[in-house]
């Protein structure tokens, strides 16, 4: 017996999502990508320690931070967060189209935003240390894993935003443009 499809809100979906990868998946009821996602949610940050990092970051405690986190496993939770992110959103708005009687999507959104977030943060995370940071008084902060991809994270997404946004209006230029 099929089930009837149910509004699924993308913006809901992208929220769980956020909170912890997976979440949005199981919203969406898309379970095996759920579970994948929320395995590799805890195996990457059990072998990261990355929780530790965040709460020695977020105590004042830096140093401490610095030291707990496995760089080689936190270089991976960028990927697992911004690609559960992405699906979760495009996963509720095909849904929605399906509902609406569209039959495939037309694009998919925020992936030059996610995509770009992915790169800044592990930027960030392997750039942490960089002496730049540890001499200019207002940029000491950024001398922390935590801290550095949270920033690097933000202006790779804006990048990837605007990259995304001239990408689809030359692509939409393009096909509006006939000449005689």
């Amino acid at each position: 017996m099929r089930q009837k499809q149910v509004y699924k809100s993308p913006v809901a979906a992208m929220l769980w999502s956020i909170a912890l990868p997976g979440l949005g998946q199981l919203y969406n009821r898309d379970y095996i990508p759920a579970f994948l996602l929320l395995a590799l949610e805890f195996l990457v940050n059990y072998f990261s320690n990355l929780n530790l990092a965040i709460l020695f970051s977020f105590n004042g405690k830096l140093l401490q931070a610095h030291e707990v986190i496995d760089y080689r496993w936190g270089l991976f939770y960028p990927a697992v967060y911004g690609f559960a992110i992405w699906q979760a959103y495009n996963h509720a708005k095909h849904i929605v189209q399906k509902m609406e009687g569209e039959e495939a999507p037309k694009r998919t959104y925020f992936t030059g935003c996610l995509f770009g977030m992915v790169i800044g943060m592990d930027l960030g995370i392997f750039w942490h240390d960089l002496t730049l940071f540890g001499e200019i008084r207002f940029l000491a902060f950024l001398d922390f894993p935590v801290h550095n991809g949270l920033v690097w994270g933000v202006l790779g997404a804006i990048i990837g935003s605007i990259i995304e946004k001239l990408s689809y209006r030359k692509q939409r230029s393009s096909r509006t443009y006939r000449p005689n």
